[in-house]
């Protein structure tokens, strides 16, 4: 054999078995010592778990009739791992769907690392939309419509509040808590404060799937656990006076209107004017619409009820009657100065309502005709400080500790108050006169003057107003005491509350009484007007506000409240005596 040859024949064969060795234990390396390791990678490439979302719980009234609850939707998501010219979905879906460009490009821009997520685009497709993305989902394999559920809002209101799709903020929040990118959130009212009540918990489903997401129905029992819907809110608002409320407030106006059950707190009716419709928030509000709620000059989105501050006007007269009984600066039977229509304080002339005057009246003359002289005069005797604390004592500028988020507190200045803003030499004469009538710097919630002449009415017993009463699920569970209540006592003795009591009987019984507007047969009536004042309109809000009794049992505490229209007892009388009708007549004969 030639030796020049036998090298390279050599060499060549080596380096084919050298190779085979190295392919053989790179492979067995691989398949039996890493096998496990890779056939695990492998098995997550194909499984899938699919989230099972719970129904959202229902909100009803306290007849069990539906307030808000949900209805089928068709909601169109991507998926971003699919995406294969992202220039041409975005242009598709801002034709069809009318959403700017700009919007699809960010959504998926900020879902760039979901990319097994199922990102939510438009929810509660109009028919003729969905027939136009159904014909054109093969070109689109990206694309994926649901069959869902989405929060319906029965009637207008504020109380309900609305969902959302959750932001990245809460997200980052609430995401170890069962929420993902595309869940709904309460934002506003019940729907926020008892969002841990209403969410229920998910269920889930173990899926084998192909290269493009389709279930290849592999695996066949015990990898699917069923979702746990949310809790049912039974409240204790009467849906029928609710919606009668919303038919008699007059038009284009802004107020408020509530009606409390004085012995247990138990709001019957909560209305917010003017109202707007949550059902934009719940399916994903378009800009006209959030445009129209921004620039609306009464602010729809306010709720007057517990976010908006108002002097309290001469519905506070109680307070300062109260004060002045049990300091012993005045009886019952006290007159005060002659009211001429005025009465001169110091440099400035301070005005009764009435130009013609009230001449000299005691406590409960005044009251009912609501003079504000009496008032200016029994204001000279006051210690600002004591009055200050008294007033919060009597828990009119608290927080009454409704189950709502964000409820505002009131405000009552001091004499500390008045130095830090005024400097050390102000007068606090003129500002007491202002003051022991309800305005100047007083404010306070129309919820809170409601609750506090339902304490009136209790005898002196303040409850917590609430709107939840019970809760139940689908498996029949319920829980009546979700609730803290909260139960305090009024610092003016027996013997002064039924003065007080007798002098807002009398402002609706005696013939002059400024609150004869709401005298309803068959039914006793006690009330107080005011009409607070206004710096952005020269007309003055007007409140009525009282309690009244049936077999001498007080059963409705309520408040009438207007911006913007003048005197309490004409504008916001007839309306309180059309509730107490319509609840004597209507509400008193369902129980």
């Amino acid at each position: 054999m030639d030796n020049k040859n036998f090298y390279p024949e050599t060499i060549f064969k080596l380096s084919v078995i050298l190779l085979f060795l190295i392919g053989f234990s790179r492979l067995f390396y691989i398949q039996i010592i890493n096998g496990p390791k890779y056939e695990e990678i492998s098995r997550k490439n194909y499984v899938r778990i699919k989230r099972i979302n719970p129904a959202r719980g229902m909100i009803l009234d306290e007849k069990l009739k539906p307030i808000v609850n949900n209805v089928p939707s068709i909601n169109l998501y991507f998926k971003p791992y699919l995406i294969q010219n992202k220039k041409k979905l975005i242009e598709y879906l801002s034709t069809t769907l009318s959403i700017e460009k700009k919007n699809i490009e960010d959504l998926i821009y900020e879902n760039r690392y979901r990319a097994y997520n199922e990102i939510l685009i438009a929810e509660n497709l109009q028919l003729n939309i969905l027939a136009k993305i159904s014909d054109n989902m093969n070109y689109y394999p990206e694309l994926l419509l649901k069959a869902e559920i989405l929060r319906n809002y029965n009637i207008l209101n504020h109380f309900t509040g609305y969902v959302g799709k959750i932001n990245e903020e809460e997200f980052k929040k609430y995401k170890n808590e069962d929420y993902t990118i595309n869940s709904k959130i309460g934002k506003l009212g019940l729907e926020k404060y008892y969002e841990g009540l209403l969410t229920g918990k998910s269920g889930f489903e173990i899926l084998q799937v192909d290269a493009h997401g389709r279930n290849l129905n592999l695996f066949k029992e015990n990898y699917k656990k069923e979702p746990v819907n949310g809790f049912n809110l039974v409240l204790t608002i009467n849906l029928d006076l609710q919606e009668y409320i919303q038919s008699i407030f007059p038009n284009d106006l802004a107020g408020a209107v509530v009606v409390i059950n004085p012995k247990t707190g138990a709001i019957l009716s909560y209305n917010s004017f003017p109202e707007y419709d949550q059902n934009w928030f719940a399916s994903g509000i378009s800009q006209a619409q959030w445009d129209y709620l921004q620039e609306h000059p009464q602010k729809p989105l306010l709720d007057r009820v517990v976010l908006a501050t108002y002097p309290p006007a001469s519905t506070f007269k109680i307070i300062s009657a109260a004060f002045g009984l049990e300091k012993e600066y005045i009886t019952e039977n006290t007159k005060l100065a002659y009211c001429n229509g005025g009465m001169q304080i110091g440099n400035r002339y301070y005005k009764c309502w009435n130009p013609l005057g009230h001449g000299r009246t005691n406590l409960h003359e005044a009251m009912a005709v609501s003079c504000d002289v009496y008032f200016y005069d029994l204001s000279a005797r006051f210690d600002l400080n004591e009055f200050s604390k008294f007033t919060y004592d009597n828990l009119l500028l608290n927080k009454t500790g409704i189950d709502l988020p964000f409820e505002r507190t009131g405000f009552f200045p001091n004499t500390d108050w008045y130095t830090k803003h005024y400097g050390r030499y102000f007068s606090s004469v003129g500002l007491k006169a202002n003051l022991v009538i309800g305005q100047g710097e007083a404010l306070t919630t129309p919820l809170a003057v409601c609750n506090y002449y339902a304490a009136i009415a209790n005898d002196g017993v303040w409850q917590s107003p609430h709107l939840l009463e019970r809760v139940f699920n689908e498996s029949s569970i319920y829980y009546e005491d979700i609730l803290k209540k909260n139960t305090k006592q009024l610092p003016i003795s027996e013997k002064n509350l039924k003065i007080i009591q007798k002098s807002l009987y009398d402002t609706v019984y005696r013939h002059d009484g400024t609150g004869h507007y709401a005298n309803v047969k068959g039914a006793e009536v006690y009330a107080k007007t005011g009409s607070a004042e206004n710096s952005f309109n020269d007309l003055t809000h007007a409140y009525f506000v009282g309690y009244a009794k049936w077999d001498n049992v007080p059963e409705i505490a309520f408040l009438v409240f207007i911006e913007n229209i003048g005197h309490g007892g004409s504008n916001a009388g007839p309306i309180a005596r059309k509730i107490i009708q319509f609840y004597q007549d209507n509400v008193r004969t369902q129980k």
